[in-house]
């Protein structure tokens, strides 16, 4: 299922200043959550499993049966939205895997998204959205009237949001010892950016969710783009200092406007 993946000078020297004992592994097939036979190879290039847990308590009672699966006691690693690089701190050393998926994507792309995962690790930021909001997630469930996947949409990307705004410092100064990388992020970008003009008078005119919408502002964050409000009002320091506190009444302010 693991092969180790040799890194691109440039990436290898994120990881040496990020994440020096991360392994970064290659999968021979593609999934969103790690299947059980797989995590049993994991164990055997890992030295320890710690699987994240969590009470009970921070789950809204109509969440999805994914994420209880991954607030219980068995190791679960990678989840719906994760893309095409994911990575865990559920193991020790952590993990970056580079999913079959990736096959045919940029090779420029692809050693950005590890380089973005090596500094998140590096960073020690949330592997999830219940690792950052924590028992306050039901909280955010009460205070949004959506549904539960939606709401679990929100979640994602008020997380990338967050993360974003701490790493995007990073990237920023890739320009000089890193150019390959620099580009890759500003290139990802761009491509975001003519997309942000016109998406919240496509949520009026019903033909994008919100929360697709949530997804794809948040994404700018991380790219240095200026998201359109309301979401502009997460590009802040105030979202970066306060994080759940701030996205929670954020979430409130915004979705219930009568």
């Amino acid at each position: 299922m693991f092969s180790k993946r040799t890194l691109p000078e440039d990436v290898a020297a994120v990881r040496d200043e990020h994440a020096p004992d991360a392994l970064v592994l290659d999968c021979g097939r593609d999934f969103e959550t790690l299947p059980v036979p797989a995590r049993d190879d994991l164990a055997l290039l890992t030295d320890e499993l710690r699987p994240f847990s969590a009470s009970d308590e921070w789950l809204p009672d109509d969440a999805p049966e994914l994420l209880r699966r991954f607030a219980g006691t068995d190791l679960v690693v990678g989840m719906p939205g994760d893309g095409s690089v994911a990575w865990t701190h559920q193991t020790s050393p952590p993990v970056v895997f580079v999913k079959a998926r990736v096959e045919g994507s940029p090779e420029e792309f692809i050693d950005f998204l590890l380089a973005e995962a090596l500094v998140e690790v590096g960073l020690d930021l949330p592997e999830h959205f219940l690792e950052f909001f924590e028992g306050r997630y039901r909280e955010l469930a009460d205070v949004v009237p959506l549904d539960p996947g939606s709401t679990y949409q929100l979640a994602v990307a008020l997380t990338d949001a967050y993360n974003g705004l701490h790493t995007r410092d990073v990237f920023a100064k890739w320009r000089e010892p890193a150019p390959r990388l620099f580009e890759a992020w500003q290139d990802a970008g761009e491509r975001i950016e003519p997309r942000l003009g016109g998406v919240m008078g496509e949520v009026a005119r019903g033909r994008t969710d919100f929360t697709d919408a949530a997804e794809l502002a948040c994404s700018a964050i991380k790219h240095g783009i200026e998201p359109p409000a309301p979401f502009s009002a997460l590009d802040t320091e105030a979202y970066r200092h306060h994080g759940v506190d701030y996205a929670i009444k954020w979430a409130e302010k915004t979705l219930n406007t009568e």
